[in-house]
């Protein structure tokens, strides 16, 4: 089965490692596939839950775009700078 999101605030690759190593904590989750161009999550797994999938995005700083979360989305563009500065950081 397979789920495909469509999220803000993505910038670099460290905002896709912050949200790849996140839902492979989700035990339904076997991959993720992080677009960074077009802010698309592709998660691959078995009974996935597209709140759960949402709800987790959205906790790390990537709201589902066009939800509620995604329009007033100031605190999740906050999350998603320090993503991309940690993962910046761990490229040194």
């Amino acid at each position: 089965m397979q789920e495909m999101i469509a999220v803000e605030n993505i910038k670099c690759q460290g905002c896709a490692k912050t949200i790849e190593s996140n839902l492979l904590k989700i035990s339904e989750i076997r991959a993720v596939n992080v677009d960074v161009e077009q802010g698309l999550v592709t998660v691959e797994g078995d009974n996935l839950q597209h709140e759960q999938i949402a709800y987790t995005l959205l906790s790390l700083g990537y709201p589902e775009k066009g939800s509620v979360a995604g329009l007033t989305s100031l605190k999740a563009k906050g999350k998603s700078f320090v993503s991309c500065a940690i993962g910046r950081m761990d490229k040194n």
